[in-house]
């Protein structure tokens, strides 16, 4: 199997929740265990590019063989799907900055882990940009986050945070900036030239602190449909954690040859991983993901990479 690449860019906000917590809000995000960063769940992915494929009949056997069978109704028909993929990690988090309106926030351990699953992949890549010093941020040196007139302000302001600026000697991080924005904003110079330079190198341990404190909580109340209320018997208020909207993400997936029993017969030839993989959305598909569809959560776009 080859390991390839997908990212994710969340056009509203994201909630792919735990379905219980032990804190102050009561349905928080999915985190990575070790890390505590925020991930969306292969799980989810899975099921949703599945129902996607589905809608067209000309994808049937093809989705079959992809994910494997609906049901089983015996062991002879049952088989693994040739798609495996992993959770999504949270590559850039935007947040509110006191200057340019907001930044994308990421960090050397989300650079570093990014990039190990890019050489994976096949990709060339530059350097990766040194750590800032702590209690600073780096940025780059078009990007919008600096002073209007050009000259860099002591500290930037994020969230309640203030950061000593460092300037990108070297052009490290434009220059990976540069590789997040051509794989996530293919085609889009507009979108690359207004995200690109918003990208910011903060310390990790900032950075997992507003991974924490800087997602979007939303309030929401019951309403009884017959009185026009709050609907106490089901709870008059709770807090709802969500990845904040344009949030970026990526994740590693692999396609097989397929195992399908029709595939598996003397004299057969079986689909291969390239053909299968052709079968995947591509360009930018619009996908719903995770829970509260109904109000607005979980608009993606998924972008898939396949060869290098």
């Amino acid at each position: 199997m080859d390991t390839h690449i997908f990212h994710l860019h969340a056009l509203s906000p994201l909630h792919c929740g735990t379905g219980q917590s032990t804190g102050v809000v009561d349905l928080p995000i999915a985190r990575a265990r070790a890390t505590r960063l925020p991930i969306v769940p292969g799980s989810s992915l899975r099921g949703v590019l599945r129902e996607h494929l589905s809608v067209s009949p000309d994808n049937t056997t093809r989705v079959e063989r992809l994910f494997g069978p609906a049901q089983i109704r015996s062991n002879e028909q049952a088989f693994a799907g040739a798609l495996a993929i992993n959770d999504a990690h949270l590559l850039a988090l935007p947040v509110r900055a006191l200057t340019g309106i907001v930044c994308y926030a990421t960090s050397p351990f989300v650079l570093r882990r990014y990039a190990e699953d890019l050489r994976r992949a096949g990709e060339s890549l530059p350097d990766l940009p040194a750590a800032p010093a702590a209690g600073a941020v780096r940025l780059q040196q078009d990007s919008p986050n600096r002073c209007e007139s050009g000259e860099s302000p002591a500290t930037l302001v994020l969230e309640d945070l203030d950061l000593r600026i460092e300037s990108d000697s070297g052009g490290l991080l434009a220059a990976w900036a540069q590789q997040i924005v051509e794989r996530v904003f293919p085609g889009d110079a507009d979108s690359q030239a207004q995200i690109g330079p918003r990208i910011a190198l903060l310390p990790d341990d900032v950075f997992a602190f507003l991974a924490e404190t800087a997602t979007d909580i939303r309030t929401r109340i019951a309403i009884n449909p017959e009185t026009g209320t709050v609907d106490k018997d089901k709870g008059a208020l709770w807090y709802e954690e969500n990845l904040p909207a344009d949030s970026l993400l990526w994740g590693v997936y692999a396609v097989a040859a397929s195992r399908h029993p029709e595939d598996r017969e003397e004299g057969a030839t079986p689909e291969t991983a390239d053909a299968l993989a052709a079968c995947l959305p591509d360009g930018g598909a619009l996908l719903q993901i995770g829970g509260k569809a109904g109000v607005g959560r979980g608009l993606v776009r998924f972008l898939r990479t396949w060869g290098v």
